[in-house]
């Protein structure tokens, strides 16, 4: 395995970036198209990312067009790289994965740019491919060591046994999962998420990501599930998924995570069904770290959709320093102000500054892309250090990256 890139490689590959500018996003959608042949890779991958409309490949091009520019100074990618190693896990890519990914990329650069495409080119970018692609390789495998090795840590698949649903609101439901045989779960870091496959009927296997929703307690995980309108997994989990029934699970994964010692007051911004991993955040603190202040801050449409209101109020309420906000987004007649909800609108910039130690805090924010970019561009912008500043959202992470 090369341990440094060749400087002709850095050269070469450095001067594609107007090509990549150019023509990135049709080398992409190419390279899917090769991948996707192979049904064991397809099944890899949700599906619900791709395809014209959808986000992976534009998230992908973002990650192609940064590597070819940052390729002699890769440091600055290492919260990418970490980012991409944890979806990996969750998603059980393996090794043996890479070079169909490999052949899939370099053939798709020569099918777009033609004789662009030299043989120095491509010599260059498959160097450059399998550099990172080892170091994704190391990273992961010791990401599935630790998993396999913690108590109660498994890889690969579980079969976990649905023991209770709850229905947190008119589109949000909760499910607690045990596994099926009976034996411990591996204590999860507040705000990862767990990886699901399911089979639906008439429909190649389907993998889709939820946030774990409470704090680790070695025995059960909980997720909470927003049915979404067109949503294929979501909908057949809430019309499906009863008491009962078999699911197969990965590990934990991700990244967006509560510090194991919060040093830093908590600052929890979520919006709609972005609230699942500051649940269980929450939790954490209001158990194990009475002495950190935390502020919970949440917006939904109304209180339709209003999830888990009583539970967070009650969480910030024992803890000695907790504050919850609640914004209704446009109130109903029978919502009533002071009791179901504190502001009428959305989560702005003017009240984040007003209300929040913007000066030592520690932020984390879920939600919509618009609820993300408003309010990193506003902390951003008001002096919070970007290495306080901790995001997640459901979908890849390509144009809040790209700002």
């Amino acid at each position: 395995m090369a341990q440094t890139l060749s400087g002709q490689t850095i050269e070469i590959v450095k001067a594609t970036v107007p090509a990549l500018e150019a023509h990135g996003l049709e080398i992409v959608h190419e390279m899917y198209s090769r991948m996707f042949q192979n049904a064991e890779i397809r099944d890899l991958f949700n599906q619900s990312h791709h395809g014209d409309s959808g986000s992976q490949p534009r998230a992908l091009t973002g990650a192609i067009l940064a590597y070819a520019s940052n390729i002699d100074n890769l440091g600055a990618l290492a919260p990418a790289v970490e980012r991409i190693a944890q979806k990996h896990v969750g998603l059980q890519i393996l090794p043996e994965h890479y070079p169909h990914v490999a052949d899939a990329l370099l053939g798709a650069i020569k099918a777009v740019l033609g004789e662009l495409a030299t043989d120095d080119i491509l010599a260059a970018w498959g160097e450059a491919y399998w550099f990172l692609a080892n170091i994704l390789i190391a990273r992961e495998g010791h990401i599935y060591h630790n998993l396999a090795t913690a108590d109660g840590g498994w890889t690969g698949w579980r079969d976990f046994i649905v023991e209770k649903v709850q229905h947190e609101s008119e589109i949000i439901s909760s499910f607690t999962l045990r596994p099926k045989d009976g034996g411990p779960v591996i204590r999860h870091k507040p705000g990862q998420y767990l990886t699901f496959w399911l089979e639906i009927p008439g429909h190649p296997p389907v993998k889709r990501n939820y946030s774990i929703s409470d704090a680790p307690n070695g025995s059960t995980y909980r997720i909470s599930v927003k049915r979404e309108a067109q949503g294929l997994a979501s909908g057949w989990l809430h019309d499906q998924a009863v008491e009962g029934t078999l699911l197969k699970v990965g590990p934990p994964a991700g990244e967006f995570v509560l510090a194991a010692q919060p040093q830093r007051p908590v600052v929890l911004l979520s919006g709609g069904v972005g609230l699942t991993p500051m649940v269980a955040m929450l939790e954490e603190i209001a158990a194990n770290h009475p002495d950190v202040p935390v502020h919970f801050a949440h917006g939904t449409l109304d209180g339709s959709t209003h999830a888990m209101g009583a539970h967070i109020r009650t969480l910030t309420e024992k803890h000695h320093n907790g504050h919850t906000t609640i914004f209704y987004q446009t109130p109903r007649s029978q919502d009533v102000s002071g009791r179901d909800y504190d502001v009428a609108g959305l989560i702005d910039a003017d009240w984040l500054i007003a209300n929040t130690p913007t000066d030592d805090a520690d932020y984390f924010l879920c939600g919509p892309r618009p609820f993300l970019r408003a309010l990193v561009a506003a902390l951003s912008l008001n002096g919070v250090a970007s290495d306080r500043i901790h995001y997640e959202f459901f979908g890849p992470a390509d144009e809040l990256l790209a700002a």
